[in-house]
């Protein structure tokens, strides 16, 4: 089994730098030359095609759009990841802290796994929890409580019946608000995202996979006697950085197309 794992790319428009590399990546992908980006020690000359795409929050700096209402700048990107899932990749999506309300649209129009929160899922012999790790800080009670009116059926009732254009500029503003609540120096951050996935690893997960922080970092551990991995995916604003999996083995990686 092989899987490729992204977060925090928050995209907003399709001229940004960072717009265009995910694209050109996710290119790669679909080509199959992933593997070549990473020291697999194996890295070989033939194309080598994942099976697995896991986006673990904040693809979009916002969402709030509606199924027959796409907000054009996503496009390109939503097609693209599109044509991966035509190829046989299995497409999961994390709603972050800036992108949710997305099962309406990409689990049941494009029949893609979203997760609000976290998801268990088996990696060969292995037992992973993913998560966007937003809320791995139980202690930012500000934020969990604006978190939870966000996602509310009142606020989601509410924002349907608002102009696209307008409900966009919202969506803008409680990106900001967002970004506000979570801003915190990013070795604290990981500090309790760590003592999080600690917990987790305590017990029957093999791996604990966040996104959020923006510091990509691969830490393996032994506990009782077995490997335990942690990760935090980093971004592609500042580190363009993916995770790599392949035979019960993470690799992390950063794109230089």
């Amino acid at each position: 089994m092989r899987a490729i794992f992204i977060s925090d790319a928050h995209l907003r428009q399709a001229n940004d730098e960072r717009y265009g590399k995910l694209i050109n990546f996710f290119n790669d992908i679909k080509e199959g030359k992933v593997n070549r980006l990473v020291d697999t020690n194996e890295p070989g000359t033939d194309p080598v095609y994942i099976d697995d795409l896991y986006i673990a929050g904040d693809l979009f700096d916002f969402w709030f759009c509606q199924k027959e209402k796409i907000y054009p700048e996503f496009i390109l990107i939503i097609n693209k990841i599109i044509e991966l899932q035509k190829t046989g990749i299995r497409i999961h999506l994390s709603e972050g802290n800036h992108d949710f309300f997305m099962a309406e649209y990409f689990r049941d129009v494009l029949g893609m796994e979203v997760f609000e929160e976290w998801t268990n899922v088996r990696l060969d012999n292995l037992q992973a929890l993913i998560a966007h790790g937003d809320t791995t800080d139980s202690t930012n009670i500000k934020y969990i409580l604006f978190r939870k009116f966000l996602r509310s059926h009142a606020f989601y009732n509410i924002q349907r019946f608002i102009p696209a254009s307008l409900r966009w500029t919202l969506a803008g503003l409680t990106s900001t608000a967002s970004k506000e609540m979570t801003i915190e120096d990013g070795d604290a951050l990981v500090k309790k995202m760590l003592s999080f996935a600690k917990a987790k690893l305590q017990g029957d997960y093999d791996a604990v996979i966040l996104g959020h922080c923006h510091i990509p970092i691969l830490q393996n551990y032994t506990i009782e006697g077995k490997k335990k991995t942690f990760v935090t995916l980093g971004d592609w604003i500042n580190h363009y950085s993916f995770l790599y999996y392949e035979d019960n083995n993470f690799f992390l990686g950063y794109y230089q197309p």
